[in-house]
């Protein structure tokens, strides 16, 4: 086969997975879609209006506008995330997995495919929550290149990290155990509701080993241009996380972890 038919095949392949994945967030749209922006309208209303007005400036902007930033993110973290895990230990559970598995597909258009999933719907809400939130604030983005980069790293690196929890799931409980006892606590100590500057220099140094935060705080500097965090840092620690995850989530496909009986 040519190496231009190879890869009009694995374009094929890539377009299918993906387009399933896309079909099946948005067919359902009520309960993947709609609960993140309406969850998200509602802290605008109680942190951004009635707890703001109170607290006033944080690092020299209004707490409405330092707080947008980071509940964008989570909602792009959350979505990315419960989308690959929900779809692809769907996927183990009826056993087609296995059909992909013994097919001539690469082992990195399959991660690709369903990662891609993840990333649309994480993007896709991301950006809906950001256009809720125009409606409570004027903010003018500081970086677009910033904001974007961030945008979509962060998304496939949930996206990853989803893919891996669907894995060594056994059961659709499993599923909900890293969210509801990992991710969750790791985003509200992110820096999403204040700066790691109004807490003690003991849990300062301790919020530093909180991923989450250097990708709200370098999110926020693309909107706002502030930060807590050096933005190099933030960026090589995301980039390292996704190629470990990448490297990690195909050294799970070749060997059939979870996946082969």
């Amino acid at each position: 086969m040519s190496v231009g038919a190879r890869w009009r095949r694995y374009g094929i392949i890539f377009d299918t997975i993906l387009k399933k994945e896309v079909l099946r967030f948005m067919r359902i749209w009520i309960q993947t879609l709609l609960p993140s922006v309406i969850t998200t309208s509602l802290y605008f209303v109680i942190f951004g209006r009635l707890i703001g007005e109170r607290i006033g400036v944080m690092e020299g902007v209004a707490y409405l506008d330092f707080i947008v930033p980071g509940l964008v993110l989570m909602a792009v973290i959350t979505n990315s995330y419960a989308n690959v895990v929900a779809s692809f230990y769907s996927s183990k559970f009826s056993r087609y997995i296995e059909e992909l598995l013994v097919s001539p597909a690469p082992n990195w258009i399959i991660l690709a495919g369903y990662i891609g999933g993840g990333v649309l719907r994480g993007l896709t809400v991301g950006i809906a929550v950001t256009l809720v939130a125009m409606v409570f604030t004027d903010l003018t983005l500081h970086s677009y290149a910033v904001s974007a980069a961030i945008f979509v790293l962060t998304a496939i690196l949930f996206a990853l990290a989803g893919f891996i929890n669907a894995v060594y799931a056994n059961s659709f409980d499993d599923i909900s155990i890293v969210p509801t006892f990992i991710l969750t606590p790791l985003t509200y100590l992110g820096g999403v509701f204040y700066s790691i500057h109004l807490l003690p220099e003991f849990w300062q140094q301790v919020s530093l080993f909180n991923p989450i935060l250097y990708m709200v705080n370098a999110f926020r500097y693309g909107f706002l241009g502030v930060s807590d965090i050096p933005l190099q840092t933030a960026f090589l620690l995301i980039g390292g996380c996704i190629v470990l995850l990448t490297a990690f989530s195909l050294f799970l496909l070749r060997r059939g972890v979870g996946l082969k009986h």
